[in-house]
């Protein structure tokens, strides 16, 4: 059997980058719930959140979780502000290297992103242009160096293509996997949003996937974000990412093309959400159920 565990994060319950509210709930009180639901790791969420160095280690050692990994953005189209944000990098990777100790498939991912194309955060879907043919070698070096400094730390990284960015659609992600080496964060969600078959990119690209984040998605309810001129963070506030069997995720088929390419490693479950739309209590009973979901599946 591959070798897999299971995850969760805190952008399920509203804590993460793209969010400047006070965090809904504690460290403590997520790790706690998190470890009752059955989950085996926990990601970072913002650097500091779960705490740092043996901080970090007491916190998740004391519920039996590992840190899956953690997302760490810079600006890769733009060199000058690519600089300015590798201390970022390098503190992130300071938080990785102090988390409790885990078998190889189970060390945490640092999980690069890009910071965003104003135009698609706009319009998220895959509707608008990306980025010019001329300024992809640039914006790859510049993913394949930072891929780089997490290996010089002992770290293998992973990219996550995500809806708002550069790296959006399918054919985003075929042009990185083409200029860079670096393994794909594959997050089901957000290829959905994208316009892509979750399914048919595991299997296409199965020998470039390094980690894998589990999200449900409602094209409905983005289209009617579009329509009204939403951007991406009210379609989250909306739930367009919404609890696993809610969407249009085909999560079993899912579950059988991880089998079929021997996907191992962490399998992360994400419900991105605004904080401040729904209870606590719901989110918490939300990552309840699709830990649940995923178990009757398998994993």
């Amino acid at each position: 059997m591959p070798l897999r565990k299971v995850a969760n994060a805190p952008v399920s319950f509203g804590v993460f980058e793209l969010s400047d509210a006070p965090p809904p709930l504690g460290p403590d009180e997520m790790v706690r719930a998190l470890a009752e639901a059955g989950y085996e790791g926990i990601d970072s969420g913002p650097i500091g959140y779960l705490g740092t160095g043996p901080g970090l280690a007491r916190r998740l050692a004391a519920h039996g979780l590992l840190l899956a990994g953690g997302w760490v953005d810079l600006r890769y189209g733009d060199a000058e502000a690519y600089r300015r944000g590798l201390p970022a990098l390098e503190a992130a990777l300071d938080v990785f290297a102090a988390a409790p100790e885990a078998p190889a498939p189970f060390a945490p991912r640092p999980t690069l992103a890009c910071s965003g194309s104003p135009e698609r955060f706009a319009r998220p879907g895959g509707s608008v242009p990306g980025l010019p043919a001329a300024d992809w070698p640039g914006y790859a070096a510049r993913v394949q160096e930072a891929a780089d400094r997490c290996r010089e730390r002992g770290l293998e990284p992973a990219f996550h293509h995500h809806l708002g960015t550069y790296v959006e659609t399918p054919d985003d992600v075929e042009r990185l996997l083409e200029l860079t080496d670096v393994p794909l964060c594959l997050d089901t969600g957000h290829l959905l949003l994208a316009g892509g078959d979750p399914v048919a990119a595991l299997r296409a690209w199965a020998g470039r996937i390094g980690h894998v984040h589990i999200k449900d998605g409602d094209t409905k309810i983005l289209a009617t974000a579009l329509d009204d001129g939403a951007d991406l963070r009210e379609l989250m506030a909306r739930g367009g990412f919404t609890r696993l069997g809610e969407g249009e995720l085909d999560l079993p088929a899912v579950v059988a093309a991880l089998d079929a390419i021997g996907y191992e490693g962490w399998i992360v479950v994400e419900q991105d959400i605004m904080p401040g739309r729904r209870p606590v209590e719901r989110n918490i009973a939300d990552q309840a159920a699709n830990r649940d979901r995923l178990r009757e599946l398998g994993l």
